[in-house]
Formats: C-alpha cells, sequence, structure tokens
C-alpha cells in the first residue's frame, strides 16, 4: 500500500477506534490524528501528555523510569539507590545501554544495582533508618563514590519517609552530595514528570555547589544536554563537536560525572538532544547563568549539515570554518553509503513509536535513504514535541499518541509499512507478524546511530533488517487464510 490519502487516515483511525465503548473511544480519537504541517500548533490536532485509559495496554513507563532510568541512572561515578522494594532497580539497572568508560565497582556504578530491599516491616515502621545505614556502607564499600542519589519508589511516597532530612544529614556526615529525588512511580502520567523531577533535583542539589568555583575556561565551552550515550552516540556526536574546534566541557548523562554536571554553568552554549528529558536544565541555565541553548539533530547527514551550521553561527569565524571543514571531511563518505544503500531503500515506507525525541529526530536519517516515514507518535510527548514533529511530518501522515498495543498492531496490519521501529515490548508482536523491526530506543544492540560514523551502522542496520530473508518465511496475519476457508478446502480435499 503506498502513502494513505487524508481521506483514508481519517478512514483508518475511525475504523480502529470502532472496536471500543463509546467514552473510551471518545478519548483515544483525541490522540490519534491525521498530520496537518500547515498548523502552528499540535494542540489544535492532537491531544498528548494524558493519563492513559485504565486496560488500554498503554507501553508508557512511570515517573521513577524517568528520573533513574534516564536522567540520574547514567551518571557513572555516583551511586544511585533504588529506595524501595527490589524489583524496579533491578528492571532500570543496564537496560538501556548506555556506554561509559571506567572501571565498573570502583569508579564506574552504572551497572549496578543498588537498593534498600523494602520489606513489609519497612512498609510499617518507614525506612529512614534503613536508606541512613545503607548510604554508610555505600560510602565504605565504594570510597571512590564522588555520590549518592537517592530514587525513591511508590511506597516511600506512601508511607511519607524523609529522604530529604536523611540525605541532608549524610551529605553532611559524609562531606558528599546525597541527593533525595522524590521520583515516586505513581506521580504524573508517564515518565515525563520524572525527567522534570530529576531536572528539578540536579538544580536544586547539584549546580549551586561550584558557582563560586574556579573554572579555567576558553571561548569554545559548550556542554551536551540530554544524550544518554546509548551505543556510543554521545562519543561520535563529541568527536564532530571537537572537531570543529569546540571544547566539551560536559556530557550528561550517557558517560557524564558529577563534577561535569557541576562544570556546565560554565559552558558558553548548551547543545541539548533530547528535548523532551532535558529541556526545563536547559531553560533553568539560560534563566540563572544566561547561557544560551539550542536543540540539535546528529541524526543522518542532512540534518548534521544543518544541526553543525546552526551551532556554528554562535561563535566565531574559527568554528563556522571548522564546521564547513568537517562537513566537507565527511561528505564523500556519507555519499558513498547513499549510494550503496539508497537503492535498496528507496520507497521503503516506515512506522516509527518511540518515546523521547526519535520520532520526529530520526526522520531525517531515513528520508536521506530515500524512505518514507507513514506513521510516527511518541509514548510520553507533550504538545511542543508535537509542534516539532508536525514540520518533519508530511501531509495527511499517521500520528498516534500513547498509541495503545490493540491500535498499534491494526495501524501496521492496515498500512503494511516495510519497517517498525519502536522499543522492546512491541519488537516481538511484529517480528511475528512476519514485520522487519528495529529496537529504536537501544538500537538493537548496535549503534551508534549519531554522528557521520553513526549514520554508516544505521543505513546497515536499516537495510540488513529489511533485507532478511527470514521474512519470506512467515506470513503475516491478514494473508493467512481464514478459519472458515481453511476448514471449507480441508473439507473438500477429503
Amino acid at each position: 500500500m503506498a502513502a494513505l490519502t487524508r481521506e483514508e487516515t481519517e478512514a483508518l483511525i475511525a475504523e480502529v477506534l470502532e472496536v471500543y465503548p463509546e467514552k473510551a473511544r471518545k478519548d483515544r480519537a483525541k490522540h490519534l490524528a491525521v498530520n496537518d504541517p500547515t498548523l502552528e500548533q499540535s494542540k489544535k490536532c492532537i491531544t498528548s501528555n494524558r493519563k492513559s485509559l485504565p486496560g488500554v495496554m498503554t507501553i508508557r513507563g512511570c515517573a521513577y523510569a524517568g528520573s533513574r532510568g534516564v536522567v540520574w541512572g547514567p551518571i557513572k561515578d555516583m551511586i544511585h539507590i533504588s529506595h524501595g522494594p527490589v524489583g524496579c532497580g533491578q528492571y532500570s539497572r543496564g537496560g538501556r545501554r548506555n556506554y561509559y568508560v571506567g572501571t565498573t565497582g570502583v569508579d564506574t556504578f552504572a551497572e549496578i544495582n543498588f537498593t534498600s530491599d523494602f520489606q513489609e516491616k519497612d512498609i510499617v515502621f518507614g525506612g529512614d533508618k534503613k536508606l541512613a545505614k545503607l548510604i554508610g556502607e555505600i560510602d565504605t564499600l565504594f570510597p571512590l563514590a564522588k555520590g549518592i542519589s537517592v530514587q525513591s519508589e511508590c511506597p516511600i511516597g506512601l508511607i511519607g519517609d524523609d529522604i530529604e532530612a536523611v540525605s541532608k544529614k549524610m551529605g553532611a556526615e559524609l562531606a558528599k552530595p546525597v541527593v533525595p529525588v522524590r521520583c515516586e512511580g505513581f506521580r504524573g502520567v508517564s515518565q515525563s514528570l520524572g525527567h522534570h523531577i530529576a531536572n528539578d533535583a540536579i538544580r536544586d542539589w547539584v549546580l549551586d555547589r561550584r558557582d563560586n568555583a574556579a573554572f579555567e575556561s576558553t571561548p569554545y565551552d559548550v556542554a551536551i544536554i540530554g544524550d544518554y550515550n546509548i551505543g556510543g552516540d554521545a562519543w561520535s556526536s563529541r568527536i564532530l563537536l571537537e572537531e570543529m574546534g569546540l571544547r566539551v566541557i560536559a556530557q550528561w548523562s550517557g558517560d557524564g560525572t558529577l563534577t561535569e554536571m557541576e562544570n556546565t554553568p560554565k559552558a558558553k552554549l548548551n547543545l541539548l538532544h533530547c528535548y523532551r528529558s532535558m529541556n526545563y536544565i536547559s531553560r533553568h541555565m539560560e534563566e540563572k547563568y544566561g547561557i544560551p541553548w539550542i536543540e540539535y539533530n546528529f541524526f543522518g547527514p542532512t540534518k548534521i549539515i544543518e544541526s553543525l551550521r546552526e551551532i556554528a553561527a554562535h561563535f566565531d569565524d574559527k568554528i563556522k570554518e571548522g564546521a564547513e571543514r568537517v562537513i566537507a571531511r565527511y561528505q564523500p563518505m556519507m555519499d558513498a553509503i547513499i549510494a550503496k544503500y539508497k537503492p535498496r531503500l528507496q520507497g521503503k515506507r516506515v512506522m516509527l513509536y518511540v518515546g523521547g525525541l526519535r520520532p520526529r529526530h530520526i526522520i531525517g536519517a531515513y528520508e536521506d535513504l530515500g524512505m518514507i516515514v507513514v506513521g510516527t507518535g511518541y509514548e510520553f510527548a507533550h504538545g511542543d514535541d508535537y509542534d516539532r514533529t508536525m514540520k518533519e511530518m508530511g501531509d495527511a501522515t499517521l500520528l498516534y499518541d500513547d498509541v495503545t498495543g490493540f491500535e498499534f498492531e491494526e495501524f501496521v496490519a492496515k498500512i503494511k509499512p516495510d519497517l517498525v521501529g519502536s522499543g522492546i515490548k512491541e519488537k516481538y508482536i511484529f517480528q511475528k507478524m512476519g514485520i522487519p523491526f528495529r529496537q529504536m530506543h537501544s538500537w538493537d544492540y548496535s549503534g551508534p546511530y549519531h554522528g557521520y560514523d553513526g549514520f554508516a551502522i544505521f543505513a546497515r542496520d536499516m537495510d540488513m533488517a529489511i533485507s532478511n530473508p527470514v521474512w519470506n518465511k512467515l506470513t503475516p496475519p491478514w494473508l493467512k487464510p481464514k478459519a472458515d476457508e481453511t476448514i471449507a478446502e480441508l473439507k473438500k480435499a477429503a
């Protein structure tokens, strides 16, 4: 099926909604839309950042996941305590492939699950004393840890533990920052509030610590904000920035350190990769320290070139010349990759459903390969995310916010894309349907995908997924004969 017209997309949405009871149908209709790039604001088109309907199998995470799993977890030289039962911490430990340099258990700790392991007695009597004891033990066992964060799980907010008082007391006792983070999972409608809470904790407990500390700055100091170094993404981005003459003084959270976070207010420009998770702290630094910030996109050569030039525009001719030098150096490599893969991928249709920024940022990389994004949506976006996305998408493209498992499967079955890019929860469903799939949260054990080096890997992986001969061995549900037809054929054969 080619790209849908506006009328066909509207009819598809109506057909999929038909299965719901009236109240649920009215609610979900607000979250499904036909893209109109001429609109200035997404609120005229689609609703977002609302509570999910109970029972519809949302793919979202919680506030704890947004703080512990995304923002704080990759800070490698701090220990992050999952304060509560053991399960949440174990699930969030080391699942996002946040690459880092260091010796695990000695000076880096991102892969280890530290938990207060709440039991029934802790729910009854409180866990403050247990938390204080745990923090003391951690300092004894891991003396090279530069600080500790306390990531509160749901029971902590329900029983009212005073993690702030414990953190202040133990921080003074150990002469290290101990940061309380009120990210109980039940807060907010998704992991998005967890990002905001984590940003506020950094603002209140980290950035002010070195306001008056000595720092030898240069006119070309920048900070990478909101890159989690999935499969080495931040390293690929950093290479380009340093090649054009900039000095990266901070990179967080991926492969990030507490000192780098504290140094960030000394930057001349903050480079924001994941807008959804880190725009809050970027705005704070702009207001308090006067540091401008820009959102950049290093997915695919077209967007890389645009971003390098936009970044360079904030500096002098030396950096502008450096940006052009970097673009010229890698252009032959990009031309060769596109010449190799574009004939194989031209016209292939993609449907995306990811969190954070990727439902819009990755579009340019697909288009560089001649592929067409026919549907996209976010797990936990806000209106300003869709404001940006609508401009990146073609007219009549299908948009879906907080899409349910049923809706996504039905959209894929009707549109029949050549590739689906989504998360681990969706991966095996669509592969069993015979649809090529790439895991676009953590790159399916591949990566990096950022930067020029990353685009070479991205192009290879997309071609490998679509061209794999295994798909010829699978029959999608919509091509399988219906049960009554099968019975009739069997009777006829008998």
